[in-house]
Parts: structure tokens; C-alpha cells; sequence
């Protein structure tokens, strides 16, 4: 069992997790979908979202086969414009690499997270682990309430 910041968080909120090992290169969703042999819609990765006038990041959970649609992330947390940033500019916001990238890894750090609605469809779900190569399942209800998430469609399903 592979502990860290994440597991342990977890641990000391009695919420139910799983871990899974990954290769350590970056691997996309459909690449740990396939390893992890679970749909590719239970995987949710994280993307780095900018808002066009305030510091504030964000990070949007999409399942693994959709992409975030900034148009509707933008009207579910009600601002005019957000933006991608670049892969760069998401490791030093975040401070973490890329297929790395956590929620749980964020917590008080000052993200806003917005999880897409489809998550509701699935008990649990599968996020990054905080570091390459480590996967965590956990309830959506846990997620949403450690993250303090807003829920809303934000693919366009």
C-alpha cells in the first residue's frame, strides 16, 4: 500500500478509498482505463482551468472520454471567461506533474472544484492519486464533500 499526503487525508476522514499502482510515465485516461480494465467514463481526469480575472484556479473533473466545456464551466461557476492554461502553467499552479494532477492534492490550496454532473451516475470513481502513477477510487459523495465541489454538467454530455 502506497501512502501519502492523499491516503492519509483520507484515512484520518474514515473515507473508504482503493489505491491502484500505474506505470509512472503519464498515461491518459483511456491508457488507465485499459490497465485498471474499468470504462473509461469512471476514470476522472483533472483539468487546470484559469478565470480570465481573478486568481482563483480551478479544476474540472471530466470522465475520461469528454472533454470540459469552458462555456459551460464558465456559466456553472459564474464567471464571463475562463481559459486552459498550458501544461506548464497547470504544474507550477498546482505544483504537481501532469497525470499527476489531484483534487485531493488541492484541498485549502485555493482551487474551486467542479465536478461534471455525470459523476452522480457512479457510486465511486477513479481521480489521480497526486502523483504519477497512483489512481485512487473513492465515493462521489466523499469527493464532493472533502472537495467541497459544485456539481454541474459542464461536457455537454
Amino acid at each position: 500500500m502506497t501512502a501519502n499526503n492523499i491516503t492519509r487525508l483520507l484515512d484520518n476522514r474514515n473515507i473508504p478509498y482503493e489505491v491502484f499502482l500505474l506505470p509512472k510515465e503519464k498515461l491518459g485516461a483511456k491508457e488507465t482505463a485499459d490497465y485498471l480494465k474499468i470504462p473509461i467514463n469512471e476514470i476522472f481526469k483533472s483539468i487546470i482551468i484559469k478565470r480570465e480575472k481573478s486568481d482563483k484556479p480551478i479544476i474540472a473533473l471530466t470522465p475520461g472520454d469528454k472533454e470540459v466545456n469552458l462555456k459551460l464551466l464558465a456559466i456553472a461557476i459564474r464567471e464571463k471567461k475562463v481559459f486552459l492554461p498550458t501544461e506548464a502553467e497547470a504544474e507550477n499552479l498546482t505544483g504537481l506533474e501532469a497525470g499527476g494532477i489531484s483534487p485531493l492534492a488541492l484541498i485549502n490550496r485555493g482551487f474551486q472544484v467542479v465536478i461534471d454532473s455525470s459523476a452522480k451516475n457512479f457510486y465511486q470513481i477513479n481521480v489521480s492519486g497526486g502523483q504519477r502513477g497512483l489512481n485512487i477510487r473513492l465515493p462521489v459523495s466523499s469527493l464532493i464533500e472533502i472537495t467541497h465541489a459544485i456539481v454541474a454538467d459542464i461536457t455537454g454530455k
